[in-house]
């Protein structure tokens, strides 16, 4: 699979994360190796996840477990948020990203569905 057939959501992943990690070497040490380490392995799966379901016949599963990691990282990333470990801007930049990200999976989950119905 060339990178111009690499599904939107795998690429919007890997970019959220590229600009992520190093907002998480900023969180202070007390939270770094706990919360920080928690968003970053949820956000590895939800791409490993993602890949998978690239290149596999069966989809759903992989998206549905997708889908639920980045709902756990969402929340990870608003509590980091309220315990103030992060600015009000990066924490709405990284929410939009995840958004996005959700968007697409939910998205590529509709469409496999659609499929699915119709064959």
């Amino acid at each position: 699979m060339s990178s111009a057939t690499v599904p939107q959501a795998v690429q919007s992943c890997h970019e959220l994360l590229l600009w992520l990690i190093p907002q998480l070497d900023k969180f202070p040490r007390s939270r770094r190796f706990t919360l920080g380490e928690r968003i970053e392995d949820g956000l590895l799966e939800v791409l490993e996840l993602l890949v998978e379901a690239a290149y596999t016949r069966n989809k759903d599963t992989s998206l549905r477990r997708a889908n639920l990691k980045l709902e756990v990282v969402r929340h990870l990333w608003r509590l980091a948020h309220e315990l103030k470990v992060m600015a009000t801007r990066q924490y709405e930049h990284g929410a939009r990203l995840i958004d996005d990200v959700g968007r697409q999976i939910g998205g590529w989950l509709r469409s496999q569905q659609a499929a699915e119905a119709h064959s």
